[in-house]
């Protein structure tokens, strides 16, 4: 994935639709099945791209 290419709302965007889609496949699938924990492993990664722009622009923002 490219995330580091998207724009901020993209990437909430695409957070939210991972965590729905997350939640769809746990109730159906189990929490423990393979999509799942590929899932949440996708949206951990783009939780913490957010979390990580957030910071850089923080450090440039107080310089």
């Amino acid at each position: 994935m490219v995330a580091c290419l998207l724009t901020k709302g993209q990437l909430l965007e695409r957070i939210e639709w991972l965590r729905h889609r997350m939640i769809v496949v746990a109730e159906a699938k189990g929490f423990t099945c393979e999509e799942s924990l590929r899932l949440s492993q996708q949206l951990d990664e783009l939780l913490n791209l957010y979390h990580q722009q957030g910071k850089s622009r923080n450090h440039i923002t107080n310089q």
